[in-house]
């Protein structure tokens, strides 16, 4: 009789395996959706574009990038959280998600990236450039608090849109320099790059490689970095804290990236595209690639990815009540 209920219950495993597991088993087998929210051209779109071709291979599967921008990056971020957790739809995401929360305690959507989100893995970071527009009777930093303090009007600043990093980096310098100036959201980070440069605004906090490019064209100025020691593509450029002493409050300055997946992505398909992720920061081309454009090549789990979105949100909690910082919902 043992040996009838050990065979009886042998059988079913085999039976009920196949049923458990045949999408995680054959994964991926159709071209994945990476989701940026926010519009080509930004700091985020830029970074996971250099890295694409090489993680698509690592994958073993074709890779679409969308770009789903709109209300600070919401539409991109619960157009993820609402889709199927089947291992075909993934975030690209920027520090902004974890800004956002702190931003805006209730916002109207209920989303919340901790609930929402499947942590996968952190990949790659690098720092700002303060940049100003030509037009700008400055070229320096120290030149550029003076000019704006003898201005009759606040001057203008854009960014990504509100809770976008470049929105609360630039807050924090603004903060330290002691300026005030009127804050002009784009619907990200490509359109703000547009505006500086036909001087629409003043002043922009760029990515370093979106920066560099503009100040290689010679369409705008770059007048330090937000990282703590000078970025080796920008050798002549000075740091905010280092060189230049500007008191600033103790948050990171830098954009970071991590992909998340909808809540509830089977733990096989986030350890295949972490490892994925793994080897393709490891690939000598892409460290190189990167590197050029002063962006760590860096790797981390989701485990250490969720860590650093709980402590980016308790951070610039302390920074935005402490200075009151509100924006419009």
């Amino acid at each position: 009789m043992t040996h009838v209920i050990r065979w009886c219950l042998a059988l079913c495993v085999l039976l009920i395996s196949p049923a458990i597991a045949p999408a995680q088993s054959t994964y991926p087998d159709r071209p994945i959706r990476f989701v940026v929210a926010f519009p080509p051209g930004g700091a985020t779109d830029t970074f996971f574009r250099q890295i694409s071709n090489e993680l698509a291979q690592a994958l073993g599967a074709a890779i679409v990038i969308e770009n789903k921008g709109g209300a600070g990056g919401y539409v991109g971020w619960q157009y993820v959280a609402s889709s199927p957790p089947d291992g075909y739809t993934f975030l690209v995401a920027e520090n902004a998600l974890g800004i956002n929360p702190a931003l805006y305690k209730k916002h109207p959507s209920g989303f919340d990236p901790l609930r929402d989100y499947d942590a996968v893995v952190a990949m790659g970071s690098t720092p700002l450039v303060f940049t100003i527009a030509n037009n700008v009777p400055a070229n320096t930093f120290p030149e550029f608090v003076a000019w704006s303090k003898t201005q009759p009007q606040k001057f203008d600043y854009g960014s990504a849109g509100n809770g976008s990093v470049a929105h609360l980096v630039m807050e924090v310098i603004l903060d330290g320099a002691g300026m005030q100036a009127v804050h002009v959201p784009y619907r990200g980070g490509g359109p703000a790059a547009a505006a500086i440069a036909g001087a629409q605004v003043a002043a922009v906090a760029s990515s370093l490689p979106v920066a560099k490019g503009q100040m290689e064209g010679k369409l705008v100025k770059g007048l330090a970095v937000t990282s703590d020691k000078r970025a080796p593509s920008l050798p002549d450029t000075p740091t905010l804290r280092g060189d230049l002493g500007v008191k600033m409050a103790d948050v990171a300055l830098e954009f970071w990236w991590g992909i998340f997946a909808p809540k509830g992505t089977p733990e096989p398909i986030r350890a295949k595209v972490e490892q994925a992720v793994k080897a393709t920061m490891e690939n000598p081309a892409v460290r190189e690639r990167l590197m050029k454009v002063d962006t760590d090549p860096s790797f981390a789990p989701g485990s250490a990815l969720k860590v650093k979105l709980e402590n980016e949100i308790k951070n610039w909690s302390k920074f935005i009540d402490a200075k009151g910082i509100k924006v419009e919902q």
